[in-house]
């Protein structure tokens, strides 16, 4: 029996304001602060505290939701959703409902398969619970981050594999980090996501029953548990048995997942509006001048880039996850000579330069390598005045000092040799150094060139012009 999977995602993300969704208290780095450190009556739920809507966490979800492409509602009501549970403290957390400030966009995502879109259900602002943390046999509640102002997007079920689920996870973890409205750093939960997986019958339209798999932090955990539950739920039917809508965990190291809870619907969580907090109304002003404040967003650039400076789908996606990745590779664009391609500038930056940030553990902008300094760079190997193992020299150096490349070719001696004279002559001596491999050559055996050809860039210590060499090879084996 074939099946499809149908796979929604809601997504909570922290928005990076000062202060708390409903109060002032500042929002602190759970990992660092001391345990509830960081409360007030408001976000401890103490009887009479009145909250306050967060103006900037407003204008945050507006940013987002305008990104989305969706439809911003110019009223919007809080609710309170009613449940139990130790990190709650006001036994209900304050969150948007049946009015949900946006509605009803999309999200365009890239996968093997080509581009999809991906319908955006709905944008909402509430606020996030406290923290537990369970030391033998018991538990300690940290109200740090109770309060602190989270925004909700759901999708529509509308993604029917684990790898466009996690496609649809990095397109809008990109766009939030654009968007300066959320960090994006998943180890620390500022960025959760919670997948409703369900299967049916290849060519059913009708929904299967869904599970939900909660607090998913990380791209890894969140593609390896929707491909479990794809299969686990699979096999049940397979074998004429029913899938329990639940609520389950992930257990990363077993790689599977587990049973938390049956799961709730809405009418469980006795919805009802907050008395305590007027409607939020949005005026057209406002959204306008969001809208006007939005940077170009990572698809966007994308395409520009690929239109502007001609390289590929692949370059281009790696290029723009992060802006300040995608502004330094303009940067060095800009610092080109006229005559080299910026496709060149991006080989050297995706491939060594990446390297030896990843192996140092520094972001683009806390390596010394400056924009300036590697279009100089790209500059020199198309122009032919170091060759591609030169260049990774000098490029280990430049990350290593900040030093120029000019000034590194010059100090070491890197220039490229041309003088067909010179290479003539180091081919000479080596053909004449290892007759055996020149026969095979010439016997058919073709590999060896590359093996001649290591003898002499050897000889010439990396410097000679390795199309040069490869001429004069192929001119004196086939005399």
């Amino acid at each position: 029996m074939e099946f499809e999977p149908v796979i929604g995602l809601e997504v909570h993300a922290e928005m990076q304001t000062r202060s708390k969704m409903f109060c002032s208290c500042e929002v602190v780095d759970n990992t660092a602060a001391p345990p509830n450190s960081a409360v007030c009556p408001v976000c401890a739920g103490m009887p009479g505290a009145l909250p306050v809507v967060n103006e900037r966490a407003v204008e945050f979800a507006l940013r987002v939701a305008l990104a989305l492409e969706c439809e911003v509602q110019r009223t919007s009501i809080f609710a309170r959703k009613n449940y139990f549970y130790p990190d709650l403290p006001k036994g209900y957390q304050i969150s948007q409902y049946e009015q949900p400030l946006a509605v009803n966009g999309k999200l365009v995502i890239r996968t093997s398969e080509g581009e999809e879109t991906i319908r955006v259900r709905r944008v909402h602002l509430e606020e996030d619970t406290g923290k537990l943390t369970h030391v033998d046999g018991a538990s300690l509640v940290d109200l740090n981050r109770a309060g602190v102002a989270l925004l909700e997007i759901v999708s529509e079920p509308d993604l029917h594999s684990a790898e466009a689920a996690k496609a649809y996870g990095e397109s809008l973890r990109e766009i939030l980090r654009y968007l300066a409205v959320n960090s994006g750093d998943m180890e620390k939960g500022i960025i959760r996501f919670e997948a409703n997986v369900s299967v049916r019958k290849k060519g059913d339209k009708e929904l299967g029953i869904r599970t939900e798999v909660k607090n998913l932090n990380s791209f890894r955990a969140l593609e390896r548990a929707i491909e479990y539950e794809i299969k686990r739920q699979g096999k049940i039917i397979e074998a004429g048995g029913t899938i329990e809508q639940e609520t389950l965990g992930w257990n990363e190291a077993r790689g599977e997942t587990y049973s938390q809870r049956s799961k709730e619907d809405a009418h469980d969580y006795r919805y009802f509006p907050e008395p305590d907090l007027p409607p939020l109304v949005i005026e057209d002003a406002w959204i306008n001048r969001v809208r006007d404040s939005l940077p170009e967003l990572p698809r966007e650039k994308s395409l520009r880039l690929i239109k502007q400076y001609g390289l590929t789908n692949y370059d281009a996606s790696r290029l723009v996850v992060e802006q300040e990745i995608a502004d330094y590779f303009e940067a060095t664009v800009r610092a080109l000579p006229s005559a080299v391609s910026p496709k060149a500038a991006a080989n050297i930056m995706l491939g060594d330069l990446f390297s030896l940030m990843n192996q140092a553990g520094l972001t683009v902008s806390q390596q010394k390598v400056r924009p300036e300094a590697l279009g100089e760079l790209a500059g020199l190997v198309s122009e032919g005045e170091i060759n591609q193992t030169s260049a990774k020299e000098v490029l280990i150096e430049m990350f290593a000092s900040g030093r120029s490349a000019a000034e590194i070719v010059e100090a070491r001696g890197l220039k490229q040799v041309s003088d067909e004279a010179f290479i003539s002559d180091l081919v000479r001596q080596t053909l004449a150094e290892n007759p055996n491999e020149a026969a095979s050559y010439k016997s058919g055996k073709a590999g060896v060139m590359n093996f001649l050809f290591g003898q002499v860039m050897k000889k010439a210590a990396g410097r000679a012009n390795p199309a040069v060499v490869r001429a004069e090879l192929e001119k004196r084996l086939t005399q």
